[in-house]
């Protein structure tokens, strides 16, 4: 096995690997920025090596400077995480270049399956159904636009490469045409270095459900069940969960073996994910494959009961899977929560700052993946993604309730965070029956009135706060105009020691 890895990456999937690592016999070597000299993932390391200034482009997108750290502390394989560099393939041939190893797929398969117009091709030709749109990248709005009025309308621009949200626009008549091109390619360029977008036709209220795949080198390719990852803002994923509440076990099966089939084609092995829409009629339609572990990988874990990071490792080592479709079970429901350091109540403008005060929920079932801990500074140069709390139950309902029992137990003081956004969603009734889909956070913010929020709501206790201090400056106000000295500090008016 390897006797060092270098993990390329930040924050709680840093720490989640690192872990494994650990338990597999590996030494972990971390990187980190300027920024993140104090993170937990350079805590939890053996070594740690700094790799440039905070802006990521200078440091965790370096790739010079990763393959100088792995040659420095003698690694043997590099682990990316899931963004930054993880779907990379110039990255991929780097490393091999550098006599090292990817704990991922190979870098051809990258390229294939890493566009999202040359997916679309891919998995057309694997015989899989795939949402109708353009399949080459589009030079000019014009061509946009006539590409909108052949589909028909409403229509989706995405960007060509990279996921997460970033460089997608809906568009419902050619008027918007002009301005959402021009948006989703130049967020595709900042966010992915290229600005290709294409057109794909929108499916209304559709449900997005990703296939689990692992490989080997040897060609033994499985799926590890589905995620439910219907719940998203801003084109994000928010809340997933596994099984989702629609599937059925011949649903799971077609779309389990046309997954493995599109990304056998294409030559992948390792960890990596298939992702669909699912109309209303339960037809399902390729989206795009995701080449890298992903984020919401726990609630998959907890279900299926396999480690996919030693997993990953495994295979990248050269280790046969060790097991076939038949030996994988499902047992249970997970779900699971990214808590972010955001304001909901403020279009979720992000929130770094000091964290003052940490209390994580515990007890039967409970899963809790961070980067975080109390009297970290919270940087403001990357994603605000805090930690990750999953749960398991042996029913979606048991999972749902228990959820809600730890985010009733999880605090974070100093920042604004989605906790009491998520406390919320849990006790709503559609979310509680299952009629979920990409459209779920939308209606539920429309909602979400004033009215609605609880008494212990940050805003509210923010306005009280405040109110307060208005009041006891008034108060003091008055005793200096009647030249009466107040007998007690102001400091001990206003509630601080």
């Amino acid at each position: 096995m390897f006797k060092k890895l270098l993990v390329a990456n930040r924050g709680e999937i840093a720490v989640r690997i690192a872990r494994a690592c650990r338990e597999m016999g590996i030494s972990p070597i971390a990187v980190f920025s300027d920024a993140d000299r104090a993170s937990l993932h350079v805590r939890m390391a053996d070594q740690a090596i700094c790799i440039g200034p905070p802006p990521s482009t200078e440091s965790y997108l370096n790739i010079d400077r990763l393959i100088a750290a792995a040659r420095t502390s003698g690694a043997d394989a590099i682990h990316p995480g899931y963004g930054f560099l993880s779907e990379n393939a110039d990255f991929a041939e780097a490393v091999e270049h550098a006599g090292l190893v990817l704990v991922g797929p190979p870098a051809a398969s990258m390229r294939i399956m890493g566009t999202k117009t040359r997916a679309r091709v891919a998995a057309q030709k694997a015989g899989a159904a795939v949402v109708p749109g353009t399949t080459a990248a589009l030079d000019s709005q014009d061509e946009a636009a006539l590409a909108a009025e052949s589909i028909g309308y409403p229509i989706m621009l995405k960007a060509a490469a990279g996921g997460g949200g970033k460089g997608m626009r809906l568009v419902r008549s050619p008027e918007e045409i002009q301005s959402a091109f021009s948006i989703a390619a130049s967020e595709a360029a900042a966010s992915f270095k290229d600005p290709s977008v294409y057109v794909e036709k929108y499916i209304d209220k559709p449900r997005h459900i990703e296939i689990q795949l692992l490989g080997d080198h040897f060609g033994n390719m499985v799926y590890l069940g589905e995620r439910e990852c219907s719940l998203q803002r801003r084109h994000q994923k928010v809340i997933e969960e596994c099984p989702s509440p629609m599937m059925d076990p011949a649903l799971r099966s077609r779309m389990g073996e046309t997954a493995v089939r599109i990304a056998s084609a294409a030559g992948y092995f390792n960890a990596g994910t298939i992702e669909f829409l699912v109309d209303s009629d339960r037809n399902f339609y390729f989206l795009e494959m995701n080449t890298r572990l992903q984020v919401e990988h726990p609630v998959t874990e907890l279900v299926v009961g396999r480690d996919l990071v030693h997993q990953q490792i495994r295979i990248a080592f050269g280790e046969p899977l060790g097991f076939d479709q038949d030996s994988v079970c499902m047992q249970g429901a997970a779900i699971e929560c990214r808590i972010y350091a955001e304001d909901p109540n403020n279009g979720f403008m992000p929130s770094p700052g000091l964290i003052t005060g940490l209390v994580l929920p515990s007890g039967p079932g409970i899963r809790n993946d961070s980067g975080i801990y109390q009297g970290w500074d919270i940087p403001v140069f990357y994603d605000s993604l805090l930690a990750k709390l999953a749960v398991w139950g042996e029913t979606r309902e048991q999972a749902a309730s228990r959820l809600a029992r730890a985010l009733s137990e999880y605090k974070i003081d100093g920042v604004r965070t989605t906790l009491q956004f998520f406390r919320d969603i849990v006790v709503d009734q559609d979310f509680r029956s299952g009629n979920l889909d990409t459209g779920f956070i939308d209606r539920f913010l429309d909602r979400r009135t004033g009215s609605d929020r609880p008494a212990n709501d940050p805003c509210l206790s923010d306005l009280a706060a405040v109110a307060a201090a208005l009041h006891m400056r008034a108060q003091a106000s008055t005793s200096r105009q009647s030249m009466q000295p107040t007998r007690t500090s102001r400091w001990k008016h206003m509630g601080r020691p």
